[in-house]
């Protein structure tokens, strides 16, 4: 198996992605990988205003939160300390929980998403994931993992924009496909069958790398 590889995680708020993404780094690394953990938003500054604006300690415009976005993933990728990029460079291979399909999707619910798509085309200049990881799951599933799981919500997390999103994921997979790698997998399953596809998807890209 090769390394330095890049690996994004997508889905709706509660379809598991989070949990699967770090099933995947715990699979690499039993594997011999140098692993890299990350997700979005970052965790610098831009991502905590981000955060902060989700939990409404900030107001902000959505076409603020869409340019903050950019903002962040463009200082994702390119921070001289623990940017992507760099641990790309040093050997890793990157798992990020979120990548631009995330922003096509959620912002492009609320303004057009060719215009998110290019705002972030400096973003996808630099680097594209070599595998995009979309675990699907029903909206209505969604919001019951929420409810049972946490005591507040984000300002995304309500059935009818989650169904807005859902719709927008696969707009964008299919403007993205034809020059880049995307899984679906059905996040309705047992956590431990949607890791085992999860990793016949991650293991074929690894062994096939040249």
């Amino acid at each position: 198996m090769k390394e330095s590889l890049f690996i994004a995680f997508e889905g709706i708020d509660g379809s598991g992605k989070s949990t699967q993404a770090h099933l995947l780094v715990d699979r690499l690394k039993e594997e011999g990988h140098r692993v890299h953990a990350t997700c979005e938003p970052s965790g610098g500054p831009i991502g905590s205003l981000i955060r902060n604006i989700f939990s409404g300690r900030i107001e902000a415009d959505h076409r603020t939160i869409a340019g903050l976005f950019v903002a962040d993933r463009l200082d994702h990728l390119l921070n001289k300390t623990n940017g992507i990029l760099k641990k790309l460079e040093e050997g890793y291979t990157v798992v990020t929980d979120r990548y631009c399909l995330s922003s096509y999707a959620y912002q492009g619910t609320h303004m057009p998403m060719d215009w998110v798509i290019e705002a972030n085309s400096q973003s996808t200049q630099l680097l594209k994931p070599d595998l995009h990881v979309f675990i699907d799951i029903d909206p209505e599933e969604s919001i019951r993992r929420m409810q049972a799981g946490r005591s507040t919500s984000d300002m995304y997390e309500n059935l009818d924009n989650l169904r807005k999103v859902r719709e927008n994921y696969f707009l964008a997979i299919d403007k993205v496909k034809g020059g880049e790698k995307v899984v679906i997998v059905d996040g309705n399953l047992p956590v431990d069958q949607v890791a085992i596809k999860v990793w016949k998807s991650a293991a074929a890209l690894l062994n096939n790398r040249p």
